[in-house]
């Protein structure tokens, strides 16, 4: 499992969002999204470029913090 932190969520439109765009995204599987902790973790298939996972949860309205 990897696991990003997100910011700007606030309540569980945001989760199902964030859970939504990186469950489109394909390669990864398994996504589960966390309010309390600001993460997003899933599980790569196959090797996914970073950027792709940033767009998809910039274009969902939410920002992919750099750890």
């Amino acid at each position: 499992m990897k696991t990003i932190s997100v910011k700007g969520m606030s309540c569980q439109h945001c989760v199902n969002a964030v859970n939504k765009a990186l469950s489109g995204i394909d390669g990864l599987s398994n996504v589960q999204v966390s309010l309390d902790k600001g993460q997003a973790s899933f599980q790569e298939d196959k090797p996914v470029d970073m950027d792709v996972i940033k767009q998809a949860v910039q274009e969902a309205g939410y920002q992919v913090e750099d750890s």
